[in-house]
């Protein structure tokens, strides 16, 4: 989906004052591979900050970590290593937690249950956590009404199957703002509705950060999207975080050459072209990931280094970095040097006893 991207100046300014982090967040999970045992690194060494306030995007293809990410901010996944703090504090208690940071997930078709109506997805949250305050039928109609399902008496009296996957959507955006969070974590919140009702949902996030202050963490795919709600994206390759910045900037000019094939893969009503794809392959096979940059099979400017050692994060403007040996400075001669075009233009490393297809670890 191919979007224009507000005026910044339209959004409110995000606060600098960090109300989630993530430190050093990395998750593997275990796996039986030929009847040994084996991990799929999935996430690896993830820093972020949500500023007060913000929208923050998450972008990456299929596999890139980032609903493992989303579910590990969630507490709804324990980490292998790092931290999640709130308020620079470490997350308190589960229920304590949930009050102030809710997820949203990608499918609106499965995450209502069937056999309950409209009414009683969003009474239960209020119940649980005694919000409810004896009048239950006018909460859940404001909730209603803050999601734009109106009038909302018809729409809570529906159960799932009587709504379409936008209005599902909503529901569950409604669901998540019962118990008044501060921080809103939104798993590919459009990726499963028609395009003509996605930009619908997009403006719904982007008004309750703008009217009700609320913390956005943003993941998606689609990095058209990113651009137009996002104030700062973070790209995901493999498990990494490899690039990040102002929305603008990282859109622009993209530092990272993932970012680059990216934006290159994107719909533009404006390209006159056929887009320029130079990287080629498939994501790498999490389970024996690749040495060094874990782009480095992908890439066309890989150079000796790149297999040796993971890049250092280098800024390449203010606010804007990227994890890329293109930019790091004092390069010898033998690092610099690039690596044969035939092992750039495979996609894949040499095949070994326990080389597989890439996990579809997301």
């Amino acid at each position: 989906m191919t979007v224009i991207p507000m005026d910044r100046a339209e959004r409110a300014a995000p606060g600098q004052r960090p109300v989630l982090e993530a430190r050093g967040l990395t998750k593997h999970f275990p796996v039986r591979r030929g009847g040994r045992q084996a991990v799929v690194h999935a996430v690896e060494d993830v820093t972020l900050t949500l500023p007060d306030g913000g929208i923050t995007a998450v972008v990456g293809e299929s596999g890139s970590g980032k609903s493992t990410l989303a579910r590990m901010l969630a507490q709804l996944i324990k980490p292998t290593a790092g931290a999640v703090l709130l308020d620079g504090e470490a997350a308190p208690a589960r229920k304590r937690y949930a009050r102030q940071v809710q997820l949203v997930l990608q499918d609106p078709f499965s995450s209502l249950n069937p056999v309950h109506s409209v009414r009683y997805h969003l009474a239960r949250p209020l119940q649980i956590h005694g919000l409810d305050g004896g009048n239950l039928d006018s909460l859940v109609t404001d909730l209603l009404t803050r999601v734009s399902l109106t009038p909302a008496e018809q729409f809570a009296a529906k159960y799932p199957h009587e709504l379409s996957g936008g209005q599902r959507q909503r529901v569950a955006i409604a669901r998540a703002l019962a118990v008044q969070p501060r921080i809103l974590l939104a798993d590919e919140p459009v990726s499963m509705l028609d395009v003509s009702i996605r930009l619908g949902v997009l403006n719904l996030l982007a008004g309750l950060r703008e009217h009700e202050g609320l913390t956005i963490l943003y993941v998606t795919h689609d990095i058209a999207s990113a651009r137009y709600l996002a104030d700062v994206i973070a790209v995901m390759y493999a498990g990494q975080v490899i690039e990040s910045g102002p929305a603008a900037r990282v859109t622009d000019e993209p530092a990272h050459p993932y970012t680059q094939l990216l934006l290159s893969a994107a719909p533009d009503p404006d390209r006159t072209q056929p887009p320029s794809l130079a990287g080629r392959g498939a994501p790498p096979n999490l389970i024996r990931p690749p040495s060094g940059c874990r782009f480095h099979p992908r890439c066309p400017h890989a150079m000796q280094v790149c297999v040796q050692d993971r890049p250092p994060v280098a800024e390449v403007a203010l606010g804007h970095s990227s994890a890329c040996w293109l930019h790091a400075k004092g390069l010898t001669p033998a690092q610099s040097r690039p690596l044969p075009g035939a092992d750039r233009n495979t996609g894949s490393e040499p095949a070994g006893p326990d080389a597989g297809p890439g996990e579809e670890t997301r």
